[in-house]
């Protein structure tokens, strides 16, 4: 054989290798084919051509690897269990621009899996070969290391220390400032994953001076960018005062305000969280975003949105009003009671419903004037009903009852509280005949109204234990009449008058 004919075998045996792992990663961008892939054993044949000697090989090896990974758990312990990884994090420190970029994708569809495939990764040294690599010219190469890290960091608190421990921040917030929109976006997802866990990782991020670089990038007009930074803010500030503080300070209000118009969805709902996270802590945050007009801005997007989005604004409304009288009194001059009655009726899910209902409960549980607040807009017999609604969660019953009592408990609107004598279970019911025990005996106009409605007649049906609670309200309101009214609507009074009309005998 000729060194042109051994030259030629060796160019073959090239092409044939390329063509192999190129049509494999295009196969494994379908769904349907990996089962087959799989059952042909192609993970060991990938394997070796991972350190091949022509780069393009090797680049492609590995992204038909990421690919395969990224599809389903079990692929990516079979690339756990076929010792790829060390391999992969090996050829991170010394490989060309592509070739990272390859490897680091494939870490990434590994550890997105469970925190145990992430955590195999850790073990290998894959956090500080990703580290590393966020200190490379090439941002594409800096991005796929972001972008691995947050899915390490995203899974519980230990992932998250384990990429903190290696470095990880100071270079994110510098990955920041670098002028690639998708590097600034992975940075700032990561940076969101980080934080979500603990005060201590929340605080990390700040010691690296990160509030400040988010903050300025709250109005810039890339969507996916904003959705990323709000979710990182909210993350910092959900953990405690002085992290909510700092983003305060940070002057990301009323800057982020302007986002609840934003035509993305997500971008409005992480804005809403935000604001939520902040205003959960104190009278003072929450004082804070009424005056920036917070308050009226969040009522408004519950008004232009549906469906899950609407969860953070209508929770940020309940823990406003749950801090002090006046915040939940800013909440009803913001018109927010209607909006949630909107809502109530409006959400098909339980958890949402259940939302609402806590929230009229924070609004209306402080004086007689947020009662009746609640009860005029029609709040009390909904709660009713999907407190009665045997299709309603377990959860959604408890948080309607609990908010039931909590308004009933200050209500002093007879009109609203008496289609609930007719409705009401006892454990509701002795709650709705305690307000009316407490303002009959106070009001000559409500008594005349309360006997002309059929009010005393049903307090007179109900069968109420000697000794409860309920029968010492109902002596209380009987007690407001003369004795011939009280036993004229008496149940079988009729019959009484009837058989002395019978025996009575004209003169």
């Amino acid at each position: 054989m000729t060194q042109r004919q051994v030259l030629q075998v060796f160019e073959q045996y090239q092409k044939s290798r390329l063509h192999f792992v190129q049509t494999v990663a295009d196969l494994a961008t379908r769904p349907q084919n990996i089962d087959t892939l799989q059952n042909a054993g192609v993970m060991t044949l990938l394997r070796p051509l991972l350190l091949d000697a022509v780069p393009t090989i090797q680049q492609t090896a590995a992204l038909a690897l990421g690919r395969l990974a990224n599809h389903s758990d079990d692929l990516a312990e079979a690339v756990v269990q076929g010792d790829i990884l060390p391999q992969l994090v090996h050829s991170l420190a010394s490989q060309n621009r592509f070739y990272k970029k390859a490897a680091a994708f494939v870490l990434r569809a590994v550890a997105k899996h469970s925190p145990g495939l992430a955590l195999a990764v850790v073990d290998c040294g894959g956090v500080d070969a990703l580290v590393l690599s966020l200190e490379e010219f090439d941002p594409g190469v800096k991005e796929a290391a972001a972008w691995a890290l947050g899915y390490i960091a995203r899974h519980n608190e230990q992932l998250s220390q384990c990429v903190v421990e290696a470095g990880a921040i100071p270079l994110l917030v510098l990955c920041l400032q670098e002028p690639e929109m998708a590097l600034k976006r992975i940075s700032a997802s990561a940076i969101s994953d980080i934080s979500k866990h603990t005060t201590d990782l929340a605080h990390s991020v700040v010691d690296s001076g990160a509030i400040a670089h988010l903050a300025q990038m709250i109005l810039n007009p890339d969507a996916k960018l904003k959705r990323h930074v709000l979710s990182a803010l909210s993350q910092i500030s959900k953990h405690s005062v002085g992290l909510a503080e700092l983003v305060v300070e940070a002057e990301v209000f009323p800057a982020a305000l302007a986002c609840l118009r934003d035509s993305d969805d997500y971008v409005r709902k992480n804005v809403t969280t935000l604001i939520r996270e902040v205003v959960k802590h104190t009278p003072e945050l929450a004082q804070f975003i009424v005056n920036c007009g917070g308050m009226a801005a969040v009522v408004d997007y519950l008004g232009d949105s549906s469906g899950n989005v609407r969860l953070p604004g209508i929770m940020m409304l309940g823990y406003v009003a749950a801090h002090t009288e006046n915040l939940a009194m800013a909440v009803i001059v913001a018109k927010g009671v209607p909006q949630l009655a909107l809502c109530l009726s409006e959400e098909r899910e339980d958890h949402m419903k259940a939302a609402v209902a806590w929230a009229i409960g924070q609004i209306g549980r402080h004086t007689p004037e947020h009662a009746r607040a609640v009860a005029t807009a029609n709040l009390l017999p909904a709660l009713l009903q999907l407190y009665l609604d045997a299709n309603s969660s377990e959860d959604l019953q408890v948080k309607c009852k609990k908010a039931l009592k909590s308004v009933l408990q200050k209500c002093t609107h007879l009109p609203a509280l008496e289609p609930l004598l007719y409705e009401a279970p006892s454990n509701i019911l002795k709650h709705v005949v305690c307000q009316f025990s407490k303002v009959l005996p106070h009001d000559s106009k409500a008594r005349r109204l309360f006997v002309t409605s059929g009010g005393l007649k049903k307090m007179q049906e109900m069968e109420a234990e000697p000794g409860s609670a309920l029968q010492e309200y109902i002596i209380v309101i009987n007690n407001c009449y003369p004795e011939e009214i009280v036993r004229y609507y008496s149940p079988g009074y009729s019959e009484v008058l009837l058989e002395r009309a019978e025996k009575f005998l004209p003169e």
